[in-house]
């Protein structure tokens, strides 16, 4: 009976391995499920798929002084950044590529954008709405939230494991600054990471958001 048993756990764990390596990695994202960025192609068949990371739940307000939620972003497939207004560094650029992905998508309603202040103290609604009309952002199209700091903080930290300075340091009170770009899926699921000042990146964003539609549909 002991050889038995034996014999139907090392097929029950063989068929779970063949179930693993069903997924095909030339046409489905990873998922990322901490700060390590490691990349995990997890198929539904899996006993780890129910314990993907999700964004949490968040709420904020953005250029038109709405409240947004993670029910705003429900069902979409979004693309999340950390900025700020006076920024002369990365932000620009950030910016300019953000612009870029609400072009490229613009007539598509099921990709959305949101950008989040890192000082929200000086980057105020009214700040955020003149931003907005400066760099021809679509509010319909592109979310610039603002709203309370330890909250905004908090999500880039563990909910989209922006801040790779605070993995090595723990140091909550330090200040946010990150070039990352974040895909979500429809699930609120971390499926890509990547340099938003970098146009290469940019691009291969875009191929990685239309196979993301295409795993969906």
């Amino acid at each position: 009976m002991k050889k038995f048993n034996y014999i139907l756990l090392l097929v029950t764990v063989f068929v779970s391995c063949q179930k693993e390596k069903a997924v095909d990695k030339t046409t489905t994202l990873p998922f990322f499920n901490s700060a390590e960025f490691t990349p995990e192609w997890i198929s539904k068949e899996s006993k780890n798929y129910d314990k993907i990371h999700t964004i949490p739940s968040f709420s904020f307000t953005n250029q038109n002084g709405e409240q947004v939620t993670n029910d705003h972003y429900e069902g979409k497939i979004y693309v999340a950044d950390f900025f700020f207004v006076t920024c002369p560094g990365i932000c620009p650029r950030l910016t300019k590529n953000m612009r870029f992905l609400q072009k490229e998508f613009k007539d598509d309603d099921s990709v959305l954008l949101l950008s989040h202040t890192v000082m929200p103290v000086r980057d105020s609604v009214p700040v955020l709405k003149e931003y907005g009309i400066e760099n021809k952002i679509d509010s319909k199209k592109w979310n610039l939230v603002t709203g309370n700091k330890e909250g905004i903080y908090d999500i880039a930290r563990t909910g989209y494991f922006t801040d790779e300075d605070f993995v090595k340091t723990q140091d909550k009170e330090a200040f946010i600054h990150t070039e990352n770009f974040v895909l979500v899926d429809t699930e609120g699921r971390i499926r890509g990471v990547y340099n938003g000042t970098l146009e290469l990146e940019v691009k291969r964003l875009i191929k990685h958001i239309k196979m993301l539609k295409k795993e969906i549909r």
